[in-house]
């Protein structure tokens, strides 16, 4: 499953997920989440499964029958963006026992700063880590000055395609328990 942290249509990190979608290796199929609009903010007085909005049901139901997260997101006041966030708390409950235990899952992100979306990752990281997702112990997919990598919605650089191309392996790799 893949998911892009943001909610523009004409997001580098939405095309950045068509790019993974296009280039994933053989025996891996992304599908991309595209219901974060639909999640309204986290709220526990209606976190129980009389009251749980569709919306909620649905994300918690693909992530649970997804294989593997592939997480790609911009970076907002160097963290990670709130939709993002909202959709993790929603999925993470209840504690220690939700989809999220033991997803293997990467992240990345574009951005048109310099270091691409370090800062957010590092949020990212530690945010997953305490819902019990296993994240792949990479540096991540970080995609900086990212407007000047991609036309038309496409990812066009070729080196930044290359990289994709050998994370998204070894993404493969990792969550079938083959390191890690």
């Amino acid at each position: 499953m893949g998911i892009a942290g943001s909610l523009r249509e004409g997001s580098l990190n939405r095309a950045l997920l068509a790019a993974a979608v296009e280039l994933a290796p053989g025996g891996m199929t992304i599908v991309p989440y595209e219901g974060l609009a639909d999640i309204p903010m986290y709220n526990g007085d209606i976190d129980t499964d009389e009251l749980r909005p569709a919306s909620v049901v649905d994300l918690k139901r693909r992530i649970a029958e997804a294989d593997a997260l592939l997480i790609l997101s911009p970076e907002y006041n160097y963290s990670i963006p709130g939709v993002l966030k909202n959709a993790i708390d929603w999925a993470s409950r209840p504690g220690y026992k939700s989809v999220l235990g033991g997803k293997p899952a990467a992240i990345g992100g574009a951005s048109g700063g310099g270091i691409g979306t370090a800062r957010m990752q590092v949020h990212l990281r530690e945010v997953l880590y305490a819902t019990l997702v296993r994240v792949m112990p990479h540096p991540g997919l970080l995609v900086g000055v990212a407007q000047t990598k991609f036309a038309d919605g496409k990812l066009t650089d070729e080196s930044t395609r290359q990289f994709l191309t050998t994370f998204l392996a070894d993404f493969q790799k990792y969550a079938a328990g083959q390191q890690g």
